[in-house]
């Protein structure tokens, strides 16, 4: 089956979300949503939400799953906004817990925060299933950028998330805690298995040199002829070499501090102190 793919791209952060919708029915599940945050103030906002809820209720759908490909660090989620609104089931990574075991000590979280996954209402591992409506959806195991990167096969359409970009800007970074370029090599050979006409999405751009727009949807035939980073002609030896020297040249995401604290609680905040503020912290020297 071929699902129905909305994108909705967020510039602030070049991240691209998802509507994606059973043929011919109302079923749906929004991948990858963003919550927008201004950091100078502190304060968030729903503009990018709010579009992805008009279009769900103006064309009468319904919502079965919010889903993460893994824990951002570059923008907020705003799942749990949507859930409220539109209903749905929030999905990540089973290997969520390795993340929240990380970071969850890099903020100092305490006891309170639970590092078992709680906070989403699935986890998922390698091959499992599960359907929108009538429509199929598998579940790849990909790490690499992150322990927990999924990519969720539904249909002839494959959610990548940060594991792959555009054929012309190549793969993402490893850097992160719990990273791995070989990983990452091997997550992608995973993807490009896939028959060559399934359809990519990816989860940012950022407009490689020479080209003028943003662009999220490739295939993997594509991605296997002309990735600037493993396509045809390249080695794992190679690859590894050049994401790591790349990496070592990259400063953090402007948004990481906020955006971990958040997105390893299923995109809740943490909990008000004593005044009723929400309260996140920004650790010195950690990252």
């Amino acid at each position: 089956m071929s699902p129905e793919v909305t994108a909705f791209f967020d510039e602030a952060t070049n991240t691209i979300s998802y509507v994606v919708r059973e043929p011919g029915g109302p079923a749906c599940a929004i991948i990858d949503s963003v919550l927008d945050y201004d950091q100078a103030a502190g304060r968030t906002g729903t503009t990018g939400a709010e579009r992805i809820a008009a279009h769900v209720t103006g064309q009468d759908l319904r919502v079965e799953w919010i889903l993460e490909t893994h824990v951002h660090a570059d923008h907020l989620s705003a799942a749990p906004w949507l859930q409220e609104r539109l209903g749905g089931r929030i999905g990540i990574g089973a290997h969520i817990r390795e993340v929240q075991e990380v970071f969850g000590k890099v903020f100092n979280a305490g006891t309170e925060f639970a590092r078992d996954g709680s906070q989403f209402d699935a986890l998922f591992r390698e091959q499992d299933r599960f359907a929108i409506g009538a429509l199929g959806a598998q579940v790849l195991h990909t790490p690499g950028h992150t322990p927990a990167c999924l990519t969720y096969v539904i249909g002839d359409a494959a959610f990548v998330g940060d594991t792959l970009f555009m054929p012309d800007f190549g793969t993402a970074r490893c850097d992160f805690p719990g990273g791995s370029a070989d990983a990452l090599w091997d997550s992608i050979q995973k993807i490009l298995s896939l028959p060559d006409e399934t359809r990519i999405f990816v989860g940012h751009d950022y407009k490689a040199p020479g080209r003028e727009t943003y662009a999220w949807e490739s295939t993997v035939g594509a991605q296997k002829a002309a990735n600037v980073h493993v396509g045809a002609g390249h080695t794992r030896e190679d690859f590894v070499a050049t994401r790591t020297a790349r990496d070592a040249t990259l400063g953090m995401p402007k948004l990481i501090v906020p955006s971990i604290q958040v997105n390893m609680r299923a995109g809740h905040m943490p909990e008000a102190e004593d005044n009723g503020t929400v309260y996140l912290k920004v650790p010195i020297n950690r990252l």
